[in-house]
């Protein structure tokens, strides 16, 4: 009994850790290509767009949910953290909270849920973040613009990466690999 109890304990060890191992990895991906990789600086209240919201999306397409949720909130807010430090807090829910609609149970990256929620994640962040500048600036109506405006750009961008960093994944049948290790 006791030897079954180690064994399954080991795996579940194993487990924990690979997916850890990959959370790591997503969250110093996430910072670099939000932080630097096609960080555009708006000159609105010291946003900026990026396309690291499609590493958010391949995270959460592809780790558990509470993995996912810790990758998009550490890569996010180290992004913000090095460029714009105000943004920290709000960021960090708010990544949080776009991938919540997306799912990692499919079998593959890219499907008609996932593609959904990458349209839901717009609204998620573009509502936020309007909600984290009127609380920061007090200005309704320029903060639902900059918000809006740039949320489209950037979640749209994210969007059309995520679709093609996605079936390149799927191509290379990646979920069947993490299963495999």
């Amino acid at each position: 009994m006791s030897t079954q109890v180690s064994a399954k304990s080991r795996a579940i060890q194993s487990v924990n850790t690979k997916y850890l191992t990959m959370s790591g990895l997503m969250a110093a991906m996430i910072t670099i290509m939000t932080a630097y990789i096609g960080h555009i600086p708006t000159g609105v209240n010291g946003g900026y767009i990026h396309f690291g919201d499609s590493l958010i999306y391949i995270a959460a397409a592809i780790l558990p949910t509470p993995y996912a949720l810790a990758a998009a909130a550490i890569g996010g807010g180290l992004a913000d953290l090095l460029t714009a430090p105000m943004w920290v807090p709000a960021t960090v829910i708010i990544k949080m909270l776009i991938t919540i609609p997306f799912t990692n149970k499919s079998v593959r990256i890219i499907n008609g849920r996932n593609v959904l929620a990458a349209v839901l994640a717009y609204f998620i962040s573009g509502i936020s973040y309007f909600v984290a500048e009127y609380i920061i600036f007090g200005n309704a109506t320029s903060a639902f613009l900059a918000s809006m405006s740039g949320s489209l750009v950037q979640s749209g961008g994210s969007a059309i990466f995520f679709v093609v960093f996605g079936l390149a994944l799927d191509r290379m049948r990646v979920k069947d690999r993490i299963k495999d290790m």
